[in-house]
């Protein structure tokens, strides 16, 4: 097997781990050999997650607040001297509340927003100084489909997602001098606790959105953490700016 698709040694830090997309890859990487700082505002749930890691590497976790600047920026900087550096950052971490958007309360969109766009701006703020200075690293942010292509329910969601996207290119550009790249894949349905508990609220609208997929079914966690893996590699060292859907062929557009 060619080594560089292997995640064995490199640093990486991530967020929303305690659960999901984002536990799903903590594992795989740990299983590689990775050594691995796991950021989620949801404690119980990073020990959870801690207690299921495999393999040798080192491992910190911190449970903090992504939206919040000050405490996000301890935390990275604490699990940059943790494992010594960074080859990897990993914003995994987002959340959801379908409505529509006119009649959500204006708390419910400062919480989309701020867990969906300010979390991935904090995280990047904080981590690409080490970056910049080491003159390598990677850079893989998780938006989403609905960001893409709009979602019926999932407006300002989808905004916050879109966000993300429109960052990754900017910063891609920003960050090419030094030797940093930067990529986003786009998850399409997946079965997370978030679209669990949807199913349990309205299964008759996730069945008939599974239909709409070509591969019929929804994502497993480990369908998208196998594709952040791949960016988070060095044997994606050329690719930057990019957007990969991952969502079975739900969303092909040109």
């Amino acid at each position: 097997m060619d080594e560089s698709f292997s995640l064995n040694g490199r640093r990486i830090l991530l967020t929303g781990a305690a659960s999901g997309m984002g536990r799903s890859f903590a594992e795989l990487a740990a299983a590689d050999g990775a050594h691995l700082a796991l950021l989620d505002i949801n404690a119980a749930g990073l020990d959870e997650t801690m207690g299921l890691l495999d393999g040798s590497g080192r491992r910190a976790s911190f449970a903090v607040d992504l939206a919040d600047w000050p405490a996000t920026e301890a935390a990275v900087l604490a699990a940059r001297d943790a494992l010594g550096g960074f080859d990897a950052i990993c914003n995994i971490a987002g959340w959801d509340g379908p409505g529509r958007f006119w009649e959500q309360p204006y708390e419910m969109w400062q919480k989309l927003i701020a867990v969906n766009l300010w979390s991935t701006l904090h995280v990047c703020r904080a981590a690409v100084p080490t970056l910049v200075e080491q003159e390598s690293g990677t850079i893989v942010n998780v938006a989403s489909d609905a960001g893409r292509v709009g979602s019926k329910g999932e407006t300002v969601y989808a905004a916050a997602k879109g966000g993300v996207m429109a960052f990754t290119k900017s910063a891609a550009r920003e960050l090419a001098p030094f030797k940093v790249t930067v990529n986003c894949i786009c998850p399409g349905p997946t079965w997370t606790p978030l679209l669990e508990q949807e199913q349990r609220d309205n299964p008759k609208l996730i069945e008939k959105l599974i239909r709409a997929i070509p591969m019929r079914r929804a994502a497993d966690p480990i369908d998208q953490a196998r594709v952040i893996a791949f960016f988070a590699s060095a044997a994606a060292g050329y690719c930057t700016g990019q957007v990969l859907s991952v969502s079975g062929g739900l969303t092909m557009v040109g």
